[in-house]
């Protein structure tokens, strides 16, 4: 038996990789995180997601980063609109989310001998954050390695990426042929308070995109 924490934000990228993680026959400890984000829209919908999905435990993790401030995600600065592709690094960028993220899934990993840690992070559609890149989940396994008892003694848990070098078409095909419903996720960074995605956002574009490349209905 394998047991694997999954990062799982509520989002497309997320429940596909709770999906993926439970069709290898992985027992997942789903972890949220209330970060602070500017809506809890997306907590709600990671709660649909675990039900959904079967996972095994979901866990939501209060943690404050807006006392960093310093994004758009966490801080009352605009969420860029119409702007996929723009050089360097958006503002939506949250300082160290994923260091701290994966940081937080280790703990939790080690206090349930998880053997591996899953997360929805990918190359291709990324928006240009750092801390979504293949070199940054392999600086981090050495963390895990050198650092942790359970990676000293046993080198372990694995970080596994699934998605990492996929398109977002790939990924909602992958997600579609496992059953999901994406209809339950969310993916916008600057919802109307109804919930509304505001459709011009990275994220929103990037999903729009991809099912359209998937030949699907964003609804799906």
């Amino acid at each position: 038996m394998i047991r694997a924490v999954v990062l799982l934000s509520g989002g497309l990228d997320s429940a596909t990789v709770l999906a993926i993680a439970k069709s290898e026959g992985r027992v997942c400890h789903a972890l949220t995180f209330q970060y602070g984000q500017r809506h809890e829209i997306e907590l709600a919908a990671s709660r649909r997601v675990a039900v959904a999905l079967h996972a095994d435990e979901h866990v939501v993790y209060p943690i404050n980063l807006r006392v960093f401030g310093a994004s758009a995600l966490t801080a009352d600065i605009d969420v860029p609109k119409d702007a996929v592709g723009a050089p360097g690094i958006p503002v939506t960028y949250v300082p160290a989310r994923n260091t701290i993220f994966l940081a937080l899934a280790l703990g939790f990993a080690e206090a349930r001998e998880a053997q591996e840690i899953w997360l929805g992070v990918n190359a291709v559609d990324f928006s240009g954050y750092p801390d979504c890149r293949p070199e940054f989940i392999d600086a981090f396994q050495q963390v895990v390695l050198k650092g942790t008892r359970s990676g000293v003694e046993k080198g372990e848990p694995r970080i596994v990426t699934p998605l990492i070098l996929l398109s977002k078409a790939e990924i909602i095909r992958r997600g579609v042929s496992l059953g999901i419903d994406y209809s339950m996720t969310h993916s916008c960074y600057d919802p109307d308070p109804s919930g509304k995605p505001c459709g011009h956002c990275d994220s929103c574009i990037l999903r729009r995109r991809g099912f359209e490349e998937a030949g699907l209905s964003p609804s799906s």
